[in-house]
């Protein structure tokens, strides 16, 4: 299959790559190494509801941040500050001075960010990220400029205000989470950020960890740490280098994970979760409480009202 597109792929082996029984238009997730020395675009992207009402798209865009690096002031902002009007937030987007109606959060390193659709957001300078993100192009931008820099006329720049408040959403702000850890020997893996359309993992192995056999789901590994990888599985083996990604297809079997010779191996993992079996129910067992869970995204646990 050298020299194919993961997309063809999917579109041919779908149960094989992706799930058992899954079916759609491409694979469900990208993952994004960002490097943002300068602030990243002012936007948000369509939710699933609006992408398929407003844009004729089969679902909107979900995405997080893990945090690889950041400087000492690196700070995120997102969502929206509550109980303000569409005509402060038009004044503040025309004065370009943001902090004054979205809330700022410094980030450290481990730090998870997750983001769900219709929620504005930026980051940067200082910050180097993992992103993963439901697969989709939506966006819309309350900058003065365009994606590469240019200027818009000012017909243009309060068009996409406007329509960046009629996809606009105020039901959630995002916080850095430096996630839940469940401990395995000499490995670590912290569960950093989870909703209905993907998990993110953070792996320290200090020795060979071995992935059980899931049909039901694929895998996406990413390293880094300083060393490479072996993946070791029933008819190969293949070395993920520094900084390079891969999928382990939903019908691989078992594989093994084995960190370098000296010193730890440090990877990040993301997948399509059953929350209760993947998220909840671990997290649950390891004593943590349903209020830390409910923190790391849309887990589907709803506080009790009194």
């Amino acid at each position: 299959y050298a020299g194919r597109t993961l997309h063809e792929l999917v579109e041919e082996f779908p149960d094989e790559l992706v799930e058992e029984g899954w079916r759609g238009p491409h694979f469900p997730l990208l993952i994004k190494f960002l490097d943002a020395s300068n602030r990243l675009p002012v936007h948000l992207h369509a939710d699933d509801a609006t992408a398929m009402e407003k844009h004729g798209e089969p679902h909107g865009k979900t995405e997080a941040w893990h945090i690889l690096w950041a400087a000492d002031n690196a700070r995120i902002l997102a969502g929206v500050e509550n109980d303000l009007s569409r005509e402060e937030l038009i004044a503040a987007f025309k004065a370009e001075d943001y902090e004054a109606v979205m809330p700022q959060h410094q980030i450290r390193v481990g730090d998870t960010v997750y983001v769900p659709g219709g929620i504005l957001h930026t980051f940067g300078p200082g910050t180097l990220i993992l992103e993963v993100q439901q697969t989709s192009d939506l966006g819309q931008f309350v900058m003065p400029f365009d994606l590469y820099g240019n200027r818009l006329d000012e017909e243009e720049w309060d068009a996409n205000i406007e329509s960046t408040l009629d996809e606009l959403k105020t039901d959630f702000l995002p916080r850095p989470n430096p996630g839940l850890a469940l401990e395995y020997g000499t490995n670590r893996r912290v569960l950093c950020c989870a909703g209905p359309h993907f998990a993110l993992e953070r792996w320290t192995l200090g020795e060979t960890h071995t992935e059980p056999s899931r049909p039901r789901r694929f895998l996406t590994l990413s390293n880094v740490g300083e060393g490479p990888v072996e993946l070791e599985y029933e008819n190969g083996s293949e070395t993920l280098g520094r900084a390079e990604s891969c999928v382990l297809p939903a019908a691989i079997g078992e594989v093994r994970v084995v960190p370098p010779t000296a010193g730890e191996a440090s990877l990040v993992a993301c997948y399509v979760p059953d929350l209760e079996r993947d998220v909840i129910g671990p997290l649950r067992e390891a004593g943590y409480s349903d209020e830390e869970i409910r923190a790391l995204g849309e887990v589907g646990i709803w506080p009790v009202e009194h």
